[in-house]
C-alpha cells in the first residue's frame, strides 16, 4: 500500500509509518486552514484537506492528513492541544483523534491573544524547533508522550475508521 501524508514535516510521516504497513511518502500540501487551527472543527477540516490533497498529489492508495490545533472542551477550564487525523482512499473517508493535553495558563494566555503554539513553546523552552522534535506533547508530558506518538494515535484512529 502506498500512503501519502499531507505534510513535509518528518514527524508526521514518522507517525503514519509507525501505524501502517507500506510505503509512506511525505507530500507538502496546504491545509486550507489557519496556521494555528482553533477549535475542533477547524482542526478536523485541516486534517481532511491534507488527506484529500495528499491523495491527489500522486499515485497513492491512501492519503492521510494530520493537524494539531487548540480547542476548549465543555466542562473543563483552559485551552487544550488537540490532534486530529483524517484518511481517504478517494471513495471513503475516516477521522480519528489523538490525545488532548491541557496547556499551561501562561501558554493559553498567549495563544488566546493570537500567538501560534509552536513559537510560544519555543519561547517557553528557550530553543527553536520544538514542533519538529518532541512537540508540545513531549514538553507537556515531560517526554512520556512525544508529538509522533500523539499524531500516530490520530492517524491510527482515522485509518481504523476507514477499515485499514
Amino acid at each position: 500500500m502506498d500512503v501519502a501524508v499531507g505534510s513535509g514535516n518528518p514527524v508526521k510521516r514518522e507517525a503514519v509509518a509507525s501505524v501502517i504497513d507500506g510505503a509512506v511518502a511525505a507530500v507538502a500540501v496546504d491545509s486550507g486552514v489557519a496556521e494555528q487551527p482553533r477549535g475542533h472543527a477547524e482542526t478536523v477540516a485541516g486534517a481532511r484537506n491534507r488527506a484529500r490533497r495528499a491523495l491527489a498529489a500522486g499515485a497513492f492508495d491512501v492519503g492521510v492528513g494530520l493537524e494539531g490545533g487548540v480547542a476548549e472542551f465543555d466542562g473543563t477550564d483552559g485551552l487544550f492541544l488537540v490532534m486530529w487525523g483524517a484518511a481517504t482512499d478517494g471513495d471513503r473517508a475516516g477521522v480519528g483523534g489523538g490525545p488532548s493535553l491541557r496547556l499551561p495558563d501562561g501558554v493559553t494566555a498567549r495563544v488566546r491573544d493570537g500567538a501560534e503554539l509552536g513559537p510560544v513553546m519555543d519561547d517557553r523552552e528557550d530553543r527553536d524547533g520544538v514542533g519538529r522534535a518532541e512537540g508540545a506533547a513531549g514538553v507537556l508530558t515531560d517526554g512520556r508522550l512525544d508529538r509522533a506518538d500523539a499524531l500516530a494515535a490520530a492517524a491510527a484512529g482515522a485509518l481504523g475508521d476507514l477499515g485499514i
